[in-house]
């Protein structure tokens, strides 16, 4: 069995990049996904633990969606610094070889610093260098961000997610956002809960999906998710319009206005939590 580690942020769902990985590994072996975590280049404030869970949810699609093929994946969140998080997966995981997907070098900070010489010479195995213009070639797949609290696991809109799976002729990808209510310990941990139901939930019912618990604010969470991810839609749910303190926030609108994606709105009733 051979270990092959691919190191990728944001180019990590390229067409060239997945094909390369399904080139180089079989079924006996074992892939290996680093994501190191690096901010947004412009727009809201990110926080550390949101730069965090951007890099965990590539590494959840990467892994299942390579496992959909057949192969072995496993996944760490590295350094922000991708040299160093490359080294340390290489301690981490003793790789045969290695795959590093970046930006064409007009537009890449990590060929800028010489990223994949110095990986070279400082471990000896081979490097294969993928160059990936996501910003021109698109994804292989669509993306739609969900964004939902208390209605998050509730089956009108597990319903209308089901419903979109089958739509066109690409596969589709989920990413949850769940908006903390409020501030401090017990929020996040109420929005963490909410968003296992949830992943638990499509994913059973073969949902190639990952999330991120957001910022209190449901408009600032939608907003800073697409400074992470490109995607192709926005699905938000709430609760009805006599309950909502989202839809008299004008929260639908406020998104449509705020960006050039398609925006759905679901509203459901909150199931009954244990």
């Amino acid at each position: 069995m051979s270990t092959i580690l691919v190191v990728a942020n944001e180019t990590l769902g390229g067409a060239k990049l997945l094909e390369t990985i399904g080139q180089k590994a079989g079924p006996d072996d074992r892939v290996v996904v680093c994501v190191p975590r690096n901010r947004p280049r412009e727009g809201f404030v990110i926080y550390d633990d949101a730069v965090y869970d951007a890099a965990q949810v590539r590494i959840d699609l990467a892994r299942q969606f390579l496992r959909e093929r057949g192969l072995t994946a496993v996944g760490d969140v590295g350094d922000p610094d991708p040299y160093t998080a490359t080294m340390d997966a290489v301690a981490e995981w003793r790789p045969d070889e290695i795959i590093i997907s970046t930006y064409p070098a007009t537009s890449s900070g990590w060929m800028k610093r010489d990223l994949i010489e110095r990986v070279q010479e400082a471990t000896g195995l081979p490097v294969t260098h993928v160059v990936t213009d996501v910003d021109t070639e698109g994804l292989p797949f669509d993306v739609t961000l969900v964004v939902a609290n208390r209605t998050a696991s509730g089956d009108q809109l597990l319903a209308h997610l089901r419903s979109k799976r089958g739509q066109g002729d690409r596969e589709r990808l989920f990413i949850v956002c769940v908006p903390q209510e409020g501030g401090g310990g017990t929020a996040a941990q109420a929005a963490r809960g909410r968003l296992g139901q949830v992943l638990d939930r499509m994913r059973a019912d073969g949902m190639v999906t990952a999330g991120m618990i957001g910022d209190p604010d449901p408009f600032t969470a939608t907003m800073n998710a697409l400074q992470f991810f490109r995607v192709d839609d926005i699905v938000i749910s709430t609760l009805p319009a006599t309950r909502s303190g989202w839809l008299r926030a004008d929260l639908i609108e406020r998104v449509r206005r705020a960006t050039n994606t398609p925006v759905e709105h679901v509203e459901a009733n909150a199931p009954v939590e244990a």
